[in-house]
C-alpha cells in the first residue's frame, strides 16, 4: 500500500496516475532518461511532491504536467486525472505529433494481407528510394 503523505516516488506517481501500466516500465522510463523533474534528470527513487514539474516523453509523445496531488492508490482514470494539470502548449503539440505520425502511417503502401517475404524486401526498397 502506498502512503498517503506529502510525496511519492516518481515511478509509483507515474504508474498510479496511469502513464505506464506497469509500475516496471515506470522505472524503466526514469531510468532511461525519459522522464524529467522539475528540468532535471531523476532516478526511480526520486520524490515527487505538489506543485512540482513533470516533463515525459511516452511512445515518441511529450507531456508536461504539473502536480496537483499524490494518489493514495492506482484508482480509476478519471481518480488519476485530478492529481495533475497538463500545458496547453504540450497537448496541441503531441496532437499534431500524432496526426503527422497517422498521415505518415496511411502513406505507406499496402498489401492484401500479410505481405511474404519477397513483398517486404520490395515494400522495405521502396521505402528507402
Amino acid at each position: 500500500m502506498a502512503p498517503a503523505g506529502n510525496s511519492l516516488r516518481i515511478d509509483r506517481w507515474l504508474f498510479y496516475c496511469r502513464f505506464f501500466k506497469t509500475r516496471v516500465l515506470a522505472t524503466a522510463a526514469v531510468s532511461g532518461g525519459h522522464v524529467k523533474l522539475n528540468g532535471d534528470r531523476v532516478t526511480p527513487g526520486s520524490r515527487v511532491n505538489c506543485g512540482d514539474r513533470i516533463d515525459l516523453i511516452r511512445e515518441r509523445l511529450p507531456y508536461s504536467l504539473e502536480v496537483l496531488d499524490i494518489p493514495a492508490r492506482r484508482g480509476p482514470a478519471a481518480e488519476a486525472r485530478c492529481c495533475y494539470v497538463e500545458d496547453e502548449t504540450t497537448v496541441r503539440q503531441r496532437e499534431a505529433l500524432a496526426a503527422s505520425l497517422r498521415q505518415d502511417r496511411q502513406l505507406m503502401p499496402r498489401t492484401d494481407g500479410r505481405p511474404d517475404k519477397h513483398t517486404r524486401r520490395k515494400l522495405r526498397a521502396r521505402n528507402r528510394d
